[in-house]
């Protein structure tokens, strides 16, 4: 089930969104429920984690460190560059696309990498700290580059960060070290598309909230997908090129590249619906519209023949393991 879920994600995600829409505004009731579901998501999604895994941090600091200035610093002027180029004036508009990159990586980051065969330690290490560091970095980067027009109360936005986030990941991983890593394996399974579906409520509940906004379709709205397009894709440009620029072992290379490149698309709507007016949200479903498609076309460019070389060594190794024996 879990499976087949991840496979249709990025299928039923613009599904789910365009559903939204065409129900229309009458959903924007219901965005109280999304801070929950999206705690529930950092519960479900962190019970794999735990506190030793900050150890290679310690001894391997370096390329978290390159993970870090690429998420709340590249990207972050990155986008904040392209809001102001092409929606001079908006700030609604910039601080969306402001707002899309400095949330912090995605927990599903995790997901790609595996796939990939990328350096999981490493990927754990960042998503772990990174998600710490949420509601210190994304409240500051927020009030660098869009202050002036921030009206948002900071404190409130430290709380909600803390309650969806921080929280979550504790317990979460509390109860994993209590259990020894069993509840991971008993509850992970069960939760997981529960945590998946979550992220289909949240892209339905969105689409209410934007409808009014794209019921009068205009070049504005055009433009704003295609710079969706170019934010979400150059992510992982940017990690995949400083990775290979610094030459990192190839299994760093992934990691970096999906951690850096993927960001929680799902609290970044709940930041937009919470705090902002629908022109907000837009890009920040857009994010959550791209993301996971360009994950996809990025690892099969990127990594896919590696993939498949190291699974046919695997074959050819346990193969000849059976001659021998």
């Amino acid at each position: 089930m879990d499976n087949i879920l991840v496979k249709i994600l990025p299928i039923m995600t613009p599904i789910c969104l365009l559903i939204g829409m065409i129900v229309g505004d009458s959903l924007e009731k219901f965005t109280f429920l999304i801070a929950w579901i999206f705690a529930f998501m950092t519960f479900s999604g962190s019970l794999g984690l735990n506190f030793k895994q900050f150890n290679h941090v310690i001894y391997h600091p370096f390329p978290l460190i390159i993970a870090l200035l690429i998420l709340h610093i590249l990207v972050p002027l990155w986008n904040w560059g392209l809001g102001h180029l092409f929606f001079p004036g908006d700030q609604w508009m910039i601080t969306g696309f402001t707002l899309l990159a400095v949330i912090p990586t995605a927990i599903t980051s995790f997901l790609w990498t595996s796939i990939y065969k990328g350096n999981i330690p490493l990927v754990l290490s960042i998503i772990l700290i990174d998600t710490f560091l949420a509601p210190i970095l994304v409240p500051i980067t927020l009030k660098l580059l869009v202050g002036q027009s921030l009206t948002i109360q900071l404190g409130e936005l430290v709380q909600d960060l803390i309650f969806m986030i921080v929280l979550p990941s504790v317990i979460a991983m509390a109860l994993n070290g209590l259990t020894k890593g069993k509840i991971k394996e008993v509850w992970g399974p069960k939760l997981s598309p529960f945590s998946k579906m979550g992220i289909f409520v949240i892209v339905f509940i969105n689409g209410g909230v934007i409808s009014a906004y794209m019921a009068n379709f205009s070049w504005k709205i055009m433009l704003t997908i295609i710079v969706g397009f170019i934010v979400v894709s150059s992510g992982y440009i940017f990690s995949w090129l400083i990775s290979k620029g610094l030459k990192m072992e190839h299994e760093t290379n992934i990691a970096l590249t999906f951690t850096s490149g993927m960001r929680n698309n799902a609290l970044g709507s709940v930041l937009a619906v919470t705090y902002f007016p629908s022109a907000v949200v837009l890009p920040v479903v857009l994010g959550m519209l791209f993301q996971q498609v360009m994950a996809s076309i990025v690892g099969g460019l990127l990594y896919g023949r590696n993939k498949k070389g190291i699974q046919k060594a695997k074959s050819m190794k346990i193969a000849k393991n059976k001659n021998l024996a």
